[in-house]
């Protein structure tokens, strides 16, 4: 009789389970399907890091530095975010992946990964205000050494910031005493504690970084304009013609590379910051509903954030010459391997 019990009872955790699963999928129908199209794109992001790593993509080392860290940074999100933690709670929940203790060390590396990219961005848009703007402080600070210290300490505060994630969650369920899955419990949500730390959360990353880098692009192209217009004056122009202006046409590379990266990465997370204050100024926050409408305009606002960790590459692509040649040498690599075996070979014969 007691066999029999213990075989009921783990079937009904087993429907349970099952039924949680569902619910989750229904619940977020969107991210999978964008996750999936991201995790295609990972080896993009590899490709950037051994082009960049080279560096023979006519940029300055310090530059080279923080795009590689960049390039890195999303790898992990896309690693450990996309993959770990979307794609494996809806498809491979009854792997090794779904263990309790597992999957919120995944949580911690999704977090600390996401952080990392997005300060990473602030950091590098930081360093070219201060290359564009502020010229007695860029022999200092725009320096190889300067760009790895701050990516080190970002890396570093990160990992330290996001240790109370683990301790968010608790198991979905409890068969045959393992615990299985992750959800948040119901203390983060009403626990004044948990709650200031969300708060924290949301704040620092996307908010905070979100008006640093508006802010500086602004005082970026304030400053480019009154200094083209103060070049200009200088040079004169009597010749009727526009000379170009070769401390310009220096600049413009590092420029167009900043604003792209800037922009893109502000398109990209505007839904999830309206998203934020909608969710924290109303109640929304304190009764989340699985079936909400505006969860939608939520999960859209994930998908785009995802999807920021991809678009660097194309980035580099469309605005660095020297990174497209390089890229398509790396294309073209096999292909001369195997040209030059089979004129071996002809030559041998």
């Amino acid at each position: 009789m007691s066999n029999s019990l213990k075989e009921m009872r783990t079937q009904v955790k087993d429907k349970q389970l099952r039924q949680d699963e569902k619910l989750e999928s229904t619940a977020l129908p969107d991210v999978p399907q964008e996750g999936t199209h991201v995790m295609k794109l990972k080896p993009v992001n590899l490709v950037a890091i051994v082009i960049l790593s080279r560096g023979k993509c006519s940029l300055s080392k310090c530059i080279t530095r923080y795009l590689v860290a960049m390039a890195t940074a999303d790898l992990m999100v896309i690693v450990s975010d996309v993959i770990l933690h979307w794609i494996a709670d809806l498809y491979w929940w009854n792997t090794f992946l779904y263990y309790t203790p597992l999957c919120r060390f995944i949580h911690f590396l999704a977090r600390t990964a996401i952080d990392s990219s997005v300060w990473l961005t602030v950091a590098f848009t930081f360093d070219r205000f201060v290359a564009i703007c502020c010229q007695k402080l860029k022999t200092k600070y725009c320096t190889e050494r300067t760009a790895a210290v701050v990516i080190v300490t970002l890396s570093a505060l990160f990992c330290l910031k996001n240790i109370p994630w683990p301790f968010v969650y608790i198991p979905y369920i409890t068969a045959n005493n393992i615990p299985r899955g992750c959800r948040a419990k119901v203390q983060f949500y009403i626990v004044p504690t948990w709650r200031a730390f969300s708060w924290f959360e949301q704040l620092l990353t996307p908010l905070l970084p979100f008006c640093v880098i508006l802010l500086l692009n602004a005082l970026t192209v304030r400053f480019i304009l009154v200094a083209s217009r103060a070049r200009r004056s200088l040079r004169g122009g009597s010749n009727g013609k526009k000379d170009k202006d070769p401390e310009m046409r220096n600049r413009r590379r590092s420029i167009v590379l900043l604003f792209s990266l800037s922009s893109s990465f502000i398109l990209l997370w505007m839904t999830t910051v309206v998203y934020f204050f909608f969710y924290r100024i109303t109640s929304a926050f304190s009764h989340r509903s699985l079936f909400s409408p505006f969860q939608n305009f939520g999960h859209a606002g994930t998908m785009l954030q995802l999807l920021s960790s991809c678009t660097n590459t194309a980035i580099y692509t469309v605005t660095q010459s020297k990174f497209r040649e390089e890229m398509l040498n790396a294309i073209k690599y096999p292909f001369t391997l195997i040209h030059k075996s089979v004129e071996l070979c002809k030559w041998q014969d």
